[in-house]
């Protein structure tokens, strides 16, 4: 913020300056460049207004009182939570579909969840997905691990015989 005080005042003190009168030189004036061609800068995007319900801090609020106070900090509670808005279904006074389109679809849902259906009782999705993927998991390990093992012992050797080496 010093800085730019400072900087301001110094401004303002070179404009207060009296100008310093300019040599007089008598040389032929240089040829003016010729003006690089203008690219026109794009429109600026508009700024977009703030809904009235949008939340806009009037300056005007009053402040409440801050829950405690440490030197010059005060240290303000948060508000407290406005209250989730509570759901209420639309009533409808003629269904959105016909009654036949209705059980015709029940009777899909139906079909469908018998032929997922878990395969014994008790079962859960989670152990259902274990049992199918232990098979698959123990063939790629079967084909990986000892490369796997191998490079990490070769790669641990080698840094042993670094360290040893030094």
């Amino acid at each position: 913020m010093e800085e730019i005080l400072a900087s301001i005042r110094r401004i303002i003190s070179e404009d207060d300056a009296p100008a310093e009168p300019e040599p007089e030189v008598h040389a032929e004036p240089e040829p003016e460049p010729e003006p690089e061609p203008v690219a026109f800068a794009p429109e600026p995007e508009p700024i977009p207004v703030l809904a009235e319900e949008d939340d806009v801090l009037e300056l005007t609020d009053p402040v409440r009182e801050p829950a405690e106070t440490h030197g010059d900090i005060d240290v303000f509670a948060p508000p407290e939570p406005r209250p989730a808005p509570v759901w209420r279904a639309p009533v409808e006074e003629e269904p959105l579909i016909a009654e036949s389109a209705a059980d015709s679809a029940a009777s899909a849902f139906g079909h469908l969840a018998r032929a997922v259906s878990m395969p014994a009782d008790g079962k859960s999705l989670e152990d259902v997905v274990r049992e199918l993927l232990r098979p698959l998991l123990k063939a790629w390990l079967d084909e990986h691990l000892p490369e796997i093992v191998q490079a990490r012992v070769d790669a641990e050797v080698a840094r042993i015989a670094r360290t040893r080496g030094r």
